[in-house]
């Protein structure tokens, strides 16, 4: 099955985009046929500085493949070195209702956190559109937050279809279910947005520091604590044995346990559960040149198949005759 997703380049990644979505998705290559990109169009609804849209464009590639993305088997691109989808925009745009846009919920909330308004943010949903149908994708995983873009992409695909015949394939969507709520240094979901990241590319180091400022309550060391209510253990969950969490909730509840050595222990398996990913990125990150023909190689993989189905679509409208 063809799996698509796209990855936009907003900044540094932390352990609760990894746990949350991002090894889910890896996990998808061992069974399925992958394309993943960088959403670099998606990211310009913002109006980042130039530099920063190169930068991040850059290290998100060298993130994903330290992190386990196979490039041999995976095609992996670059958003804007695929033209075709842009043009396929527009086909899809002149077949798209206003009301449709109107009633994404998405626009509505990033003005709400002060993005400014502009065309490319409203329309934001076709571009989306246009990514997913260009490669005859048949499965799109995403967070619940997101079914509507899949919904509103399957709209788009049936009145296109029904206008010019079977011409785009309807994906389907799967919600990815976080193995469990990552929370943040605050308690709160992490979030950049937030500040309360955990990222997992920093330093050692910083990492231990972060760890030991997670908000905790004031239960003194020797009376018994909730392990269901502690932000440490809940992060602990995500990466220690079965063994050993069960060990924590015994001694949370007998108490004697201070949240402080609970933090020491999760600072050290999660820079050891992380330490490899570091390894491999460091490695990387001494061959930009390597990554930037990983991009075009999967960008010219990937317009074998977007042509394809542009020039399906262009006919069904009456364009290059």
């Amino acid at each position: 099955m063809r799996v698509l997703s796209g990855i936009q380049p907003s900044g540094r990644l932390h352990i609760g985009n990894y746990f949350g979505a991002m090894r889910q998705q890896l996990a998808f290559q061992a069974e399925h046929d992958c394309f993943y990109f960088i959403a670099d169009y998606h990211a310009l609804t913002s109006n980042p500085a130039p530099e920063e849209v190169a930068r991040r464009t850059i290290e998100v590639a060298i993130d994903y493949i330290a992190l386990g993305l196979d490039t041999d088997r995976t095609v992996f691109w670059r958003q804007s070195d695929v033209p075709e989808v842009t043009e396929l925009t527009w086909l899809l745009s002149c077949v798209t209702p206003m009301g449709l846009l109107q009633r994404c919920t998405s626009y509505k909330d990033k003005v709400a956190q002060g993005i400014s308004p502009n065309h490319g943010l409203f329309a934001y949903p076709v571009l989306q559109a246009a990514d997913i149908l260009i490669f005859n994708s048949e499965l799109v995983p995403v967070g619940a937050d997101q079914k509507q873009h899949i919904e509103v992409t399957r709209d788009i695909a049936i009145r296109f279809n029904n206008n010019y015949g079977e011409i785009l394939t309807l994906p389907k969507e799967y919600i990815i279910e976080s193995v469990a709520v990552v929370p943040g240094l605050d308690g709160r979901k992490m979030s950049k947005s937030y500040g309360n990241t955990i990222e997992i590319f920093e330093a050692e180091e910083s990492i231990r520091r972060k760890i030991m400022k997670i908000v905790t309550d004031s239960t003194p060391v020797e009376d018994p604590k909730d392990p269901e209510k502690c932000n440490v253990l809940a992060l602990l969950r995500l990466v220690a044995s079965a063994d050993e969490l069960a060990d924590w909730e015994r001694r949370y509840r007998q108490g004697g346990v201070g949240y402080g050595q609970a933090k020491k222990r999760l600072a050290e398996l999660m820079i050891e559960y992380f330490r490899p990913f570091r390894e491999k990125r460091a490695e990387l990150e001494r061959d930009v040149g390597r990554i930037k023909q990983i991009l075009e190689a999967g960008a010219e993989r990937a317009r074998a198949i977007a042509r394809k189905t542009l020039a399906r679509a262009r006919q069904a409208v009456g364009l290059g005759a």
